[in-house]
């Protein structure tokens, strides 16, 4: 038996709703607030390149490796408890971030904040999940949550560039703490705790092989940008296989697993963690090097180049409640196999881009596209990744929803850097032309690359989509008031 939360016993169930959707905002913000911020704070704390590739890398290796484990902290421990722990040591390592006085402690500080981003954020899901449990409530506040996580990458790219421009490098980590009061205020007094009851033991075997493999993983993909057949890329990513295949030897053999096998090899969840790791590329990766053109070929301030990828955002806040209307109508499976077909036609679009090109001809147009086939994905996607997980199973699920993502945008943006280069190096720009813009127009050929592969991406997730969700949309959408009586198809 678990103790849950039903949203009858619930009164303040959407308040709840704001502060948890607040809390994965600020986590996925996180992941792109610095990416603006990074020229000035290299320039104020004379990072090398190595030590500003590590302010990116830190947070995401940490967060990514550890993922799991904070997920069946919350299960265990209490999942309320791990919220609030998450997010008091996620500001303090904030505070810490934006007062750094060198790299190596700007570079600690962002470990640091991956490592409690890893309890909070799969705490949040999981009371999200038994907050929750069914019906039409269920899909709307998985469709808040959904949209606001999706959106997190943007609205991290306009904060920055705010913070950036009228304030300091230092407030993108800084302005965290005001997030993290109200997230504690927020969490003591309309959070419920639940817990899995039981047998908790904790599988220590396995929490060191994952932590280790996806660390490793992640950092073999980060060094994969110097070179793919570099020995030590191929040396960490062949140890990041080997110690996961090791996990699921042991997930198969204990008896309290740190991710229960059954909830990543149930066919629909795990058609949708993949679709997750696929569009957390995108949104992580893709919308970098959207950044990178706005500022360095079309010559945007900080603030400007954020404001020009709000659109994106916008679109997706208008189109969310028209797909969260369509989703009990139509059920999930026509959202998740079209809304990434036209995410990827408005990549395709943006990969035409040219150093010449405007902004509202050759960027506004695909922005508008991207941002109506994502809300289209965003609004069933973590309902799905979820449904039908028992109540003792809502951390370790709501951890490899998150891992998913996290795993996905950090070898996402790994490889978009790869083909990246690629281009760059293989560009040949016409006789005659000036050293200046034939640089602008070698880095424009490497960023249409990029949103190229990203495009691909997304038809290969339509693809899964189509071959693994599947089931009537009784089937797909949870309607009971417990989650374990709602079982996916597995046919």
């Amino acid at each position: 038996m678990s103790r849950t939360v039903s949203s009858a016993r619930t009164p303040n169930r959407w308040w709840a709703l704001v502060v948890l959707a607040l809390t994965q905002l600020v986590v996925v913000l996180d992941g792109t607030i610095v990416n603006i911020a990074l020229p000035q704070a290299q320039e104020q704390l004379g990072l090398s390149d190595v030590e500003r590739q590590w302010v990116v890398t830190a947070y995401a290796l940490a967060f990514g490796a550890l993922l799991l484990l904070g997920g069946r902290i919350a299960d265990y421990w209490g999942r309320k408890r791990t919220y609030l722990v998450g997010m008091l040591g996620f500001g303090v390592a904030s505070a810490f971030g934006g007062l750094a006085q060198n790299g190596t402690e700007l570079i600690l500080a962002r470990g640091l904040q991956g490592v409690f981003a890893a309890l909070l954020a799969p705490a949040a899901l999981a009371l999200l999940t038994v907050t929750f449990p069914g019906g039409r409530e269920r899909n709307t506040a998985f469709a808040v949550f959904g949209t606001v996580a999706g959106a997190g990458a943007a609205v991290g790219l306009v904060l920055g560039g705010v913070l950036t421009e009228f304030a300091d490098w230092r407030w993108c980590l800084l302005v965290n703490v005001f997030f993290v009061i109200v997230g504690l205020i927020g969490g003591m007094l309309l959070v419920k705790e639940s817990k899995a009851e039981g047998d908790n033991r904790y599988d220590v075997l396995g929490a060191i092989t994952v932590t280790l493999g996806l660390g490793s993983l992640v950092y073999g993909f980060s060094l994969a940008e110097g070179g793919w057949g570099e020995l030590d890329t191929i040396g960490f990513l062949a140890l990041g296989v080997g110690l996961l295949v090791l996990f699921v030897v042991i997930e198969r053999r204990v008896a309290q697993p740190l991710l229960p096998l059954r909830i990543v090899t149930n066919r629909v969840r795990g058609g949708a963690f993949l679709v997750q790791a696929i569009v957390g590329s995108v949104m992580i990766g893709a919308m970098l090097y959207l950044a990178f053109h706005l500022q360095i070929v079309l010559g945007l301030d900080p603030l400007p180049a954020g404001l020009a990828s709000l659109p994106m955002t916008a679109v997706i806040m208008v189109v969310a409640p028209i797909a969260t209307k369509l989703l009990p109508a139509i059920g999930p499976r026509p959202l998740m196999i079209g809304g990434p077909l036209i995410a990827a036609a408005g990549l395709v679009y943006l990969s035409f881009i040219t150093a010449d090109g405007s902004y509202l001809v050759q960027v506004l147009p695909a922005l508008i596209v991207i941002g109506v086939g994502m809300a289209m994905v965003f609004v069933p996607l973590q309902n799905l990744a979820l449904s039908g997980v028992a109540p003792h199973d809502a951390g370790a699920a709501s951890a490899t929803a998150n891992s998913a993502m996290q795993i996905g945008g950090s070898i996402g943006l790994s490889v978009f850097t790869a083909i990246y280069a690629s281009a760059v190096s293989g560009f040949s720009p016409a006789a005659g032309t000036a050293a200046g813009v034939a640089q602008l127009q070698a880095f424009t050929s490497g960023y249409s690359a990029a949103f190229l592969a990203s495009a691909v991406g997304l038809v290969l997730a339509s693809i899964i989509a189509a071959a693994l969700i599947r089931g009537s949309k009784e089937e797909l959408l949870p309607q009971a008031a417990d989650p374990s009586s709602a079982a996916l198809p597995v046919h």
